[in-house]
């Protein structure tokens, strides 16, 4: 039977007006235009200097594109998006009070018009946004545990605002970056970040030896901190973690810790 969890830690961002589109592709890390009607876009918003803003799941219904954002995040995001909008026909709004966010996996999704695959893995489910309540049998701590498990990103504090690149996060091979589009904010680090190789840490899940470590422990190697725990779900957790040091005996406030790079990261030979 399919897991549905309400997401109340989510909330919705609309855009409407006739340069949503235009407007939106122009600011993020993804091709916008691909968000049609049952397909979502997982896209990021950058600093000029190419670090890490907000990540967002960008819905259509046509008429208009929803941004599927954390809720904490969406009153400096509408303010950072009517900043740039100028003479543009859009219009930003916050409708988090009328549209929930909803997760579904392991099975098909309910039967909500907005619906979505989560674009970044197939084993990650489903999305869905909806004006009603929806019947659920799982938490929003259950769907932390699913995509802990499989190595994918939750906003904070999983990524950090001003500090995270995006390919250290796992979008290069996520789908959250297109390459061949046109300009964005942050454009010209993200690509040389990917064509120099300059990646040293990686965002990828741990096991502890036992529940109980408080996220933003950091993680040591001989004395030294190489990381830090992330978002945490029983004895699982999400982790920056220096690359150089993923061999060594990791210990997070006395616990030891264990890499568990998913199947689908591209780690450098060697």
């Amino acid at each position: 039977m399919s897991k549905i969890a309400p997401l109340p830690h989510r909330g919705v961002l609309e855009l409407s007006g006739a340069d949503r589109v235009q407007f939106l592709n122009g600011l993020v890390s993804n091709e916008v235009s691909r968000a049609t009607p049952g397909r979502a876009v997982w896209a990021a918003m950058l600093t000029p200097q190419g670090k890490y803003l907000v990540d967002f799941f960008i819905f259509s219904d046509g008429e208009r594109l929803l941004l599927d954002v954390p809720v904490a995040e969406i009153p400096a995001l509408a303010q950072k998006l009517k900043r740039y909008k100028l003479r543009s026909a859009v219009e930003i709004k916050d409708v988090s009070a009328g549209l929930k966010v909803f997760a579904a996996w392991d099975g098909m999704p309910p039967p909500v018009p907005l619906t979505a695959a989560d674009p970044r893995l197939p084993g990650m489910g489903y999305r869905c946004l909806s004006e009603d309540e929806v019947p659920c049998n799982a938490t929003a701590q259950d769907y932390a545990a699913h995509r802990i498990a499989l190595g994918l990103p939750d906003g904070a504090p999983d990524l950090e605002p001003d500090k995270t690149l995006l390919l250290e996060a796992g979008f290069d091979e996520l789908g959250g970056v297109d390459w061949d589009k046109g300009c964005y904010m942050g454009q010209e680090l993200t690509a040389r970040t990917k064509y120099r190789g300059l990646i040293k840490r990686r965002l990828m899940p741990v096991r502890l030896e036992r529940p109980g470590v408080a996220a933003g422990t950091p993680i040591l190697a001989d004395g030294h901190e190489v990381g830090a725990l992330r978002s945490i779900a029983g004895d699982m957790a999400m982790a920056t973690l220096r690359l150089d040091a993923m061999d060594k005996k990791l210990t997070a406030d006395g616990v030891e810790v264990r890499p568990c790079p998913p199947s689908w990261i591209k780690l450098p030979a060697g």
